[in-house]
C-alpha cells in the first residue's frame, strides 16, 4: 500500500478532501458505460439484455424471468447450517429495520387546524444482489427486509446469471428470496439490470419500480444516476470501501485482518488506514504483506490495495484523523482508537461506524442487525445507507376547518398580492364571500 504523509500541514476541508484516494478515472468511465448500457435496455428491452448477459457473464439462452421451481429448489437444497446463520440475520436486519420506520403525528397548528406527517410506503421496489466475483445472499435479506418492514407490496429482486450455475442465478440467493417470500426474480446483472428495473420489460413481464436499491461495482453505481429521476435510487453503493482510524493503541494485525476482508471483494475496492502512529503504519504494513499472500483471494486483494484508491494515510494528531475520515466519508469506517466510544463523536460523515476492535465490518455484512448498503465515494456525507426509511415517503397531510382558515385568510391575501399572485388569494376569499355554499 502506498503512504500518504500528511504530517505537518495544517490543511483547509478542500485539501483535505484534494488528499483523499479515490479511483476517478474508473468512476468516470464507467458512468459512460452505464449511460450506454442502460440505453440499450430501456429501447431494446429483452433483447439488449440478453446481448450484456452473453458479454458479460458468459450466458446465453437462459431464463431471464426465474421460474418459481428454481426457488423452491434451491430452498430445499439449502444447507442446514447457512440456512440457520440467514434465519439469525433475517430476523435480526428485521428487528434494526423495525426502528427505523416513523410513527404518524398530527400537529394541533392552531384551533381547527392539523397537520398529520405520515410516511407512506413506495407501491414497488426493485432491489439489485450483485453475484460476479462473489456470491452475497446477505445482500438479499440487507434489501428486502427493509422493503418488508416498510411495507413495499410489491418486490422485484434481480441478480446476475452465473455461467458456473447453467445461466440461473446462484441457488443460495435464489433460497434467501424463497425464505423471504420473493417469487419475482430476474437473472441480469450489471448496469442493464438497473435499467430494466426502472423502465420495465414487457416481454418479460417486468414492470417499473418506483425505488432501485442494492449494492455493485460501480457500473451499477453510475447505472442509478443514470436512471435517477425515472425512479429514485438508494444512495450509489459502489465498489466497497474501508477507513480504520488508529491510534497506537491499535492492534495491526486486526488492521490488516480488517483491510484485507474489504479488498477481498473487487479490485475497485478501497481500503484506507489513517493514523497518527508511524509505528502502526509500520506493524500494519508489515502484517499485510504476510497475511495477503496467504488469502484464497491473493491477487485480488493484491490490486485493491497497490490501487490509487488505497493508501496509508499519516497525520499528526487524533483531531487530523478525524477530520481526514469526514473529507472521505467513508462507506464503512473503523475505529480503533482509545476511548472509541467517545471518540465516535468526532466521527460524523460515515455510510456505518463500527466501534472498537471488536466490532469489525464483517459482523455489520452479516449479523449486526445494521444494513451492509451503504454509500460510497463520499456520498455519506449528505447521503444514508438503505434502510426502512428508503422505501418511505414522507407525506404531509392538512386539513383545516372554516374558522381556522378565517383566521389567516388576510394573512394569505397579503402574501399572495405581495407575490403578484392575486389568484392565490382569491381562491382563499372565495370560501367566505359564497356563504356557506361551499362548506
Amino acid at each position: 500500500m502506498r503512504t500518504i504523509d500528511l504530517r505537518g500541514q495544517n490543511l483547509t476541508p478542500a485539501e483535505l478532501l484534494a488528499a483523499v484516494p479515490r479511483a476517478s478515472a474508473a468512476r468516470a468511465a464507467a458512468l459512460d458505460a452505464a449511460e450506454e448500457i442502460v440505453a440499450a435496455v430501456h429501447t431494446e428491452g429483452e433483447s439488449a439484455l440478453r446481448e450484456q448477459a452473453e458479454r458479460f457473464d458468459g450466458v446465453s439462452g437462459h431464463e431471464i424471468r426465474v421460474p418459481r421451481s428454481h426457488i423452491e429448489e434451491a430452498v430445499a437444497g439449502l444447507d442446514p447450517d447457512v440456512r440457520a446463520a440467514l434465519d439469525e440475520s433475517i430476523a435480526r436486519v428485521r428487528e434494526g429495520s423495525a426502528a427505523q420506520v416513523p410513527a404518524p403525528r398530527a400537529t394541533e397548528i392552531a384551533p381547527g387546524a392539523r397537520v398529520t406527517q405520515r410516511w407512506q410506503p413506495v407501491g414497488r421496489a426493485g432491489v439489485y444482489v450483485p453475484g460476479g466475483k462473489a456470491v452475497y445472499p446477505s445482500s438479499v435479506i440487507m434489501n428486502v427486509v427493509p422493503a418488508q418492514v416498510a411495507g413495499v407490496a410489491s418486490l422485484a429482486l434481480c441478480s446476475p446469471p452465473r455461467a458456473d450455475c447453467g445461466g440461473r442465478v446462484h441457488p443460495t440467493i435464489l433460497a434467501v428470496a424463497g425464505l423471504l417470500g420473493v417469487d419475482e426474480v430476474y437473472a441480469m446483472g450489471g448496469a442493464g439490470a438497473i435499467g430494466a428495473l426502472a423502465y420495465g420489460v414487457a416481454s418479460l413481464g417486468l414492470d417499473p419500480v418506483d425505488v432501485v436499491t442494492g449494492p455493485g461495482n460501480n457500473f451499477v453505481a453510475a447505472a442509478k444516476r443514470v436512471v435517477a429521476g425515472a425512479v429514485g435510487t438508494d444512495a450509489e453503493a459502489g465498489a466497497t470501501e474501508i477507513l480504520i482510524a488508529a491510534d497506537d493503541t491499535a492492534d495491526a494485525a486486526l488492521i490488516a485482518y480488517d483491510l484485507i476482508s474489504q479488498a477481498e471483494h473487487d479490485e475497485q475496492a478501497s481500503a484506507v488506514l489513517v493514523t497518527d502512529s508511524t509505528d502502526v503504519a509500520a506493524r500494519v504494513q508489515t502484517q499485510i504483506e504476510a497475511l495477503q499472500p496467504r488469502t484464497r483471494h491473493a491477487a485480488r486483494v493484491a490490486e485493491a490495495l497497490a490501487g490509487p484508491q488505497s493508501a496509508i494515510v499519516l497525520v499528526d494528531d487524533a483531531d487530523t484523523m478525524a477530520r481526514f475520515s469526514n473529507a472521505y466519508g467513508p462507506e464503512h469506517l473503523e475505529l480503533h482508537v482509545a476511548g472509541a466510544r467517545d471518540a465516535a463523536a468526532s466521527y460524523t460523515n460515515a455510510g456505518a461506524l463500527f466501534v472498537g476492535s471488536f466490532t469489525p465490518v464483517s459482523l455489520g455484512d452479516y449479523m449486526a442487525g445494521s444494513n451492509h448498503v451503504l454509500p460510497t465515494g463520499g456520498q455519506s456525507r449528505y447521503a444514508s445507507g438503505l434502510g426502512a426509511y428508503t422505501f418511505l415517503r414522507p407525506q404531509q397531510v392538512v386539513e383545516y376547518d372554516r374558522d381556522a382558515l378565517g383566521v389567516v385568510a388576510d394573512r394569505i391575501v397579503a402574501l399572495a398580492d405581495a407575490e403578484s399572485l392575486p389568484a392565490h388569494g382569491e381562491a382563499v376569499s372565495a370560501r367566505f364571500t359564497k356563504g356557506d355554499a361551499l362548506n
